[in-house]
């Protein structure tokens, strides 16, 4: 059903809002299968796209304390603290005390989270060959700018939500759904 719909909105009979509507409806679904086929690679490593996203992030940032790598991330404390204690329970990263204020743990990459994030590379990007396989290859590279350009154009501020907030996110590093 969601095909036929896709087919229907992308095929440039309706309206320029449909065909909106449409490419938001595939990217969506394009993620959601990314994600499942990501998920499902890692799963013997014992994590899924939320934890390679930390880390991932851990290599770049260094220390990082949890509040900084919300920020980084674009995660909800409570999903980031469930992530962190899986990671740690698995040993791939640990807490320690901030040098700079001892009431504060900074978030460090263990040796087997190093391995592990190695190992999840590798998955990925196969991952990621798999599923572009068939597609040129300036494909995935158009695609990902494409993707960054609509992210970085602010939104519209007439869409703002009540009291001037600006509207919820359209998708989140926490949630596989499109809100």
């Amino acid at each position: 059903m969601l095909k036929d719909l896709l087919e229907r909105l992308l095929s440039g009979k309706d309206s320029p809002a449909a065909d909106q509507v449409g490419l938001g409806m595939l990217l969506a679904e394009a993620h959601n299968r990314s994600r499942a086929r990501i998920n499902e690679a890692l799963r013997p490593l014992g994590i899924d796209v939320r934890g390679l996203t930390v880390l991932l992030a851990l290599p770049l940032y260094g220390p990082v304390s949890q509040r900084d790598l919300i920020a980084r991330i674009g995660i909800d404390k409570s999903t980031m603290v469930r992530i962190i204690d899986e990671l740690e329970d698995k040993g791939l990263v640990s807490r320690r005390r901030a040098p700079q204020d001892r009431r504060a743990y900074q978030i460090v990459l263990t040796g087997r989270g190093e391995q592990t994030l190695d190992k999840a590379r590798r998955i990925a990007e196969r991952t990621g060959r798999r599923s572009s396989a068939g597609s040129p290859a300036t494909s995935a590279a158009t695609s990902s700018t494409c993707c960054d350009a609509w992210r970085r154009n602010p939104p519209d501020p007439s869409l703002a939500g009540r009291a001037g907030r600006p509207p919820v996110p359209l998708a989140r590093a926490d949630t596989a759904p499109i809100r």
